[in-house]
């Protein structure tokens, strides 16, 4: 925390530009009342260490710009009744998109991460010129729909399938879009193209933010998210901070080899998992396999009704215990639970939260999978570890990209919210 006071080690001599102390000043203040559902001005100063002159004057400022707002009166512990302080997170708006193969989602939230606009896009992501600069052009008619200032839209966050350089924030490939994303800068075209600053994060790292900061992970300090989508793939967080390893590549569970002989991956290698159970890899199987199925299975009947079906069949179908879509979605359980079993014996999670399309098959796919987790895990490891569904199912890594945006306003103190003192 940045303040000038008592508790800051940046006083003295080490502080050579007072008005950038006084931004970082307002935004540790500002953090501080949106982590406390109401907090005082006395609170504010016994908290920071500086003076009740110095805490008035920052949420005076605070008050005026609409950051903050006085609620009410709060018990007195002897003279006047403290005015109590909440964060208003409808002073400020973010955008956030996640990129899939085809599909996009992009919305609008405040910046206590509520919704505004939630939409589905039909994006062809397979070249990245022509798909990032469609995803420009909605995102600047999604401006105009929403009648936000677009002063008031302080970030975009973007979740993205595939590996990002921590460093550059370079996307350097992306198995799953196609063989056209290698080394490109999402962050600088959007830029660009949108004028809003971007954020970019790898999906599942994305969307295991968002589990930890709106989801069932809350305040869980060591957990990990299991993405099952078009890849399979996780975001691990330890000791409350995402777990990047040394060029952010962490979490690809999916590219562990579990046949040899198996079917090419889009990585390049045989048998991988995602090859074999992520979500393109089991509508293939289907619509391969049905036509030798069982004529009265319940699935075959739609393949043969409309020639083809999809996951959502898939799993519609699949709460009809022994048909084709049940063994179908308990076989894909029981090998994700090795890859969720490896993450548990390298990182030690206290909890596992599975979601992802392949998700909502619930229980038939989480059974399957817990019994592999207690089989392949070490002992002592997974008995302590809880596997749940996540609740927040296919919007999860929408709702992580904003998070992710949020988190750099709030906590790195970038500039484009030092920009708005």
């Amino acid at each position: 925390m940045y303040v000038e006071g008592k508790n800051n080690k940046y006083m003295g001599n080490d502080v050579s530009n007072l008005q950038l102390v006084k931004k970082l000043n307002r935004i540790s203040i500002l953090n501080i009342i949106r982590e406390h559902n109401t907090i005082s001005r006395q609170q504010l100063a016994k908290l920071t260490g500086l003076t009740p002159a110095a805490i008035t004057g920052i949420v005076r400022d605070l008050v005026a710009l609409g950051y903050v707002i006085e609620k009410g009166l709060g018990k007195s512990s002897g003279g006047r009744r403290p005015v109590k302080l909440q964060f208003n997170p409808a002073s400020g708006y973010i955008l956030g998109a996640e990129i899939t193969r085809n599909n996009t989602t992009l919305g609008m939230v405040n910046l206590g991460a509520e919704p505004l606009i939630i939409k589905q896009y039909s994006i062809d992501m397979t070249d990245p010129q022509r798909g990032l600069a469609l995803l420009a052009d909605e995102t600047k008619k999604m401006i105009i729909e929403s009648g936000v200032d677009k002063k008031k839209i302080f970030g975009m966050g973007v979740a993205y399938p595939g590996l990002v350089d921590i460093s550059t924030r370079v996307v350097k490939r992306s198995p799953n879009l196609g063989k056209k994303w290698r080394n490109i800068p999402i962050e600088k075209w959007l830029q660009e193209m949108i004028g809003i600053r971007v954020f970019v994060e790898n999906n599942s790292n994305a969307a295991a933010l968002a589990e930890y900061s709106f989801g069932l992970g809350k305040d869980t300090k060591n957990m990990a998210y299991i993405n099952l989508g078009e890849g399979i793939s996780a975001g691990i967080i330890l000791n409350g901070m995402l777990a990047y390893g040394f060029k952010g590549y962490t979490g690809e569970i999916g590219h562990l080899v579990i046949a040899e002989n198996g079917p090419l991956c889009n990585c390049g290698n045989n048998g991988c998992l995602e090859s074999l159970y992520a979500v393109p890899a089991l509508v293939h199987k289907a619509n391969n396999e049905l036509a030798l199925y069982n004529p009265k299975d319940t699935l075959k009947a739609v393949w043969k009704e409309k020639g083809y079906v999809t996951i959502e069949d898939i799993i519609a179908h699949a709460n009809e215990a022994n048909s084709y879509a049940w063994k179908l979605i308990q076989q894909a359980g029981w090998y994700i639970g090795k890859g969720v079993a490896a993450i548990i014996n390298v990182f030690n999670p206290e909890a596992i939260f599975i979601g992802g399309i392949l998700a909502e098959a619930g229980n038939i796919l989480l059974e399957p999978l817990r019994e592999s987790v207690e089989k392949h895990a070490f002992p002592e490891l997974v008995r302590e570890v809880k596997i749940e569904l996540s609740t927040m199912r296919r919007d999860t890594g929408f709702y992580g990209a904003c998070a992710v945006t949020i988190r750099a306003l709030f906590e790195g103190g970038v500039d484009a919210l030092l920009d708005v003192y």
